[in-house]
């Protein structure tokens, strides 16, 4: 089955991929390939867009519409893809440097608008191909190379910015957690709006390598370890919430006009 989904969706040739070894974000473009797969989707009727970073590779490999695109844009490209072309179904793929960063203007105003894309955010803490500066999402005490002595600064939670911009779907999963994320990917597909979807994947590289976390097993240990499932979450005390954090569905709204439906009402008000 694996090998079918390889030879379907992979381009010819692209694989062994280039990430290093240890590296979540295969498990994460697995998840989306078989989220995409489960939903029945024609190659024909998807568009991949992606950024620069090491999560950008994803559209060099998938055979989708695809584009890889500039740094911090890729939800600006991908909402005029959207508006040009709403029928299709149209994923972004986006590091948490680019998306929350140099990208987070972006970020809160395809949030802010309600469009119908799915944001998937590889969260490896870092950035990982350009040397292991520290992004908005590295958790605060981490050592970087541009914070050798620590950050001091609080991480964003990407899904709660999100949600708090008008995202009307947030979810979150691990690569430990490679069943649900594969799930809550694919409801984040049939949801017509915003919907972002924060991948927690390890960079033994950069981020495990100078916070001394160990070989890529154990990173993934540490995902085990401290993702608690929402149901779960919702009845624990703030102390047992320490160092801790939620996965699976963390907020979902359908009450909110979706962009490219309401722009095609101003066209037919324009056109009376």
């Amino acid at each position: 089955m694996k090998e079918a989904l390889v030879e379907k969706y992979f381009r010819p040739g692209r694989l062994p991929h280039l990430w290093c070894p240890g590296c979540g974000n295969g498990i994460v473009t697995a998840a989306m390939v078989q989220a995409i797969d489960r939903e029945g989707l024609s190659q024909d009727d998807v568009a991949l867009i992606s950024d620069i970073g090491c999560s950008s590779r994803v559209s060099g490999y998938l055979d989708f519409n695809t584009a890889n695109t500039v740094h911090g844009r890729a939800l600006a490209i991908a909402t005029g893809l959207k508006m040009a072309r709403p029928e299709l179904t149209v994923l972004v793929a986006s590091g948490d440097g680019d998306c929350s960063a140099i990208g987070g203007n972006h970020l809160i105003h395809a949030a802010r608008r309600n469009i119908d894309l799915t944001l998937v955010v590889f969260n490896n803490s870092i950035y990982g191909m350009t040397g292991g500066q520290y992004s908005p999402l590295t958790p605060q005490g981490s050592l970087a190379t541009t914070a050798p002595y620590q950050t001091i600064e609080p991480a964003f939670d990407i899904t709660a910015l999100a949600r708090a911009a008008g995202a009307t779907f947030t979810a979150r999963a691990t690569t430990y957690h490679t069943p649900l994320l594969t799930d809550l990917i694919g409801k984040a597909i049939r949801h017509k709006g915003f919907s972002v979807v924060e991948a927690v994947t390890a960079c033994p590289t950069n981020y495990g390598r100078q916070n001394k976390m160990g070989s890529p097993a154990l990173m993934m240990d540490w995902q085990k370890d401290h993702a608690v499932m929402k149901a779960k979450w919702d009845t624990m005390t703030e102390d047992e919430r320490a160092c801790k954090f939620p996965i699976g569905v963390l907020s979902e709204r359908t009450d909110a006009v979706e962009y490219t439906a309401a722009y095609d009402e101003i066209i037919r008000r324009a056109q009376a």
